[in-house]
């Protein structure tokens, strides 16, 4: 486990004058907080001793039925007895990867992928394996070719981690004939899917796609949370997993915190229950398209030559390649020091790359705050491209191991 290196800067990059494209912080104040908190009273009034007091392993019954409720929008089917609640999807990803993962597992990821998974997937001592993605998302020729090359040489393949959907931090999302191909894959290797998806639900156009667990039941372990849809400080999540995971997901839950959270279980269920929680999803969804195309424009208009991006359809992440020669991790100093703050993208790599990438993030600052924040980072950019054709290209040392997040970087 490696400290971020840039968490000092954050610290920097958390103050008001500075717009912060970094964090994937969701935009809260849209919920109705007089709403939520007449909630939270009457629960403490009326079942305050239950919400008060330890809870099952597996999490509340209720609860439970009510996320296959949430999950039918993304095409699954579902008991509620192979739902297990966790503390937010993360905690679900851990307990996954200490159940598989021995030392020198192999575990393979989109690349780039998200940092906290990266960082868990270290802690357990996993060697992580990235396959190519394009705008449309993982590549299967990839996949495939990786499996059969790892296989040859002896390796042990524990799973595939993959967020298919407004991915964490790329923003592309899998298509429809990928997504079939890259279970056929993992299904004749005998290969577990781990199917992260937060952001399913966040989609600026259409209905929600289909999940990969909705044709692959027994093959598919799905993460989902309340954390982008309702509110993170919840600290909610599940992992819907097959009967024998499940089993070993109860356990391995006990043994890290006895049980979640009774009190946050009861609030997130009584808020599904009484509240229009669709339309509160509708909310977030036309917000954060707004928010997005705030920043898609702001790219188009000011950015140098050299620069380009993806064009998410949903979700919180803008992926951001420079010019050749720029490094994004050697560049962040000076976008702070001119107020602005993005996460560069060797963060999000186990093998040393993204030297030229960024995450932009544009789910939390208002639409002005992200159009100036575009034009502050374009002029170091510019900057930047000035300082290389006086003296060459630079390379800041190369990353060293896989950041531990913090909040700041989810």
């Amino acid at each position: 486990m490696v400290a971020s290196e840039i968490r000092a800067l954050f610290a920097v990059a958390s103050r008001p004058e500075v717009v912060s494209l970094a964090g994937g912080m969701p935009y809260v104040t849209a919920l109705p907080l007089d709403v939520v908190g007449e909630l939270v009273a009457d629960l403490v009034a009326k079942r305050g001793p239950e919400a008060l007091q330890y809870g099952s392993g597996q999490g509340d019954p209720a609860l439970r039925e009510q996320i296959c409720e949430v999950m039918r929008e993304e095409g699954i089917e579902a008991g509620a007895n192979d739902v297990v609640v966790t503390v937010g999807s993360q905690q679900a990803l851990d307990l996954i990867t200490r159940i598989f993962v021995d030392p020198g597992d192999i575990v393979l990821a989109e690349g780039p992928s998200y940092v906290g998974a990266l960082g868990t997937f270290a802690a357990y001592q996993a060697k992580v394996v990235h396959i190519a993605m394009d705008d449309q998302g993982l590549i299967p020729e990839s996949l495939a070719q990786t499996i059969y090359a790892l296989k040859s040489a002896g390796n042990r393949i524990k799973f595939l981690y993959t967020i298919p959907t407004f991915q964490n931090p790329a923003g592309v999302t899998l298509n429809e004939v990928r997504r079939r191909q890259v279970l056929e894959i993992c299904q004749r290797a005998g290969i577990l899917i781990v199917e992260d998806n937060p952001y399913g639900l966040l989609g600026f156009d259409g209905e929600p796609l289909r999940a990969l667990r909705a044709d692959d039941p027994e093959g598919v372990v799905y993460l989902g949370s309340f954390s982008k849809t309702l509110a993170p400080g919840f600290r909610v999540g599940w992992a819907l997993a097959p009967h024998a995971v499940r089993d070993k997901l109860v356990l391995a839950m006990e043994s890290a915190v006895l049980s979640h959270s009774t009190f946050t279980q009861l609030a997130v269920g009584q808020f599904l229950a009484t509240q229009p929680w669709r339309e509160q999803i509708k909310t977030f969804r036309e917000l954060y398209r707004e928010r997005r195309d705030a920043l898609l424009s702001s790219l188009e208009q000011l950015m140098p030559p050299g620069c380009s991006w993806t064009r998410p359809g949903g979700g919180f992440f803008v992926w951001m390649t420079l010019p050749e020669g720029l490094d994004s991790k050697a560049m962040l100093p000076q976008a702070v020091d001119k107020r602005v703050a993005f996460v560069p993208g060797t963060g999000f790599f186990s093998d040393g790359g993204g030297e030229r990438q960024m995450r932009l993030s544009y789910c939390y600052p208002q639409p002005d705050r992200i159009r100036e924040g575009v034009r502050r980072l374009a002029g170091v950019i510019e900057e930047e491209l000035r300082t290389r054709e006086m003296f060459g290209t630079g390379r800041a040392p190369g990353h060293a191991g896989v950041d531990t997040p913090g909040p700041d970087l989810a």
